[in-house]
């Protein structure tokens, strides 16, 4: 798994690219506190490497909570910048310092 940060000079706007190695998956979405955990609004796009990868702009100055979901089980990125527990998934959330 991997993020990448390119922060915009123009603009308080990071684009994030996210890229999941999931060569059997199906189906892979990234869910957060940017999308509301909305499962329909930003999946990822596979690759012919059989990643999957998408990118989002997030305002910076802010943290996000975040987790993938692949073929309906949620992961979280190894590489996010810290983990934060959530009371309601009873799990740690990956989370994006921007």
């Amino acid at each position: 798994m991997g993020i990448k940060k390119q922060f915009l000079k123009s603009k308080p706007v990071c684009k994030v690219t996210f890229t999941v190695p999931a060569e059997e998956a199906k189906k892979v979405v990234v869910v957060g506190s940017f999308n509301e955990w909305n499962q329909e609004t930003t999946p990822l796009k596979k690759l012919k490497n059989g990643s999957f990868k998408g990118t989002v702009n997030l305002e910076t100055g802010n943290s996000y909570e975040f987790r993938y979901l692949v073929d309906g089980a949620y992961e979280n990125e190894l590489e996010a910048d810290c983990f934060t527990w959530n009371d309601f998934a009873g799990a740690e959330n990956s989370v994006l310092s921007i």
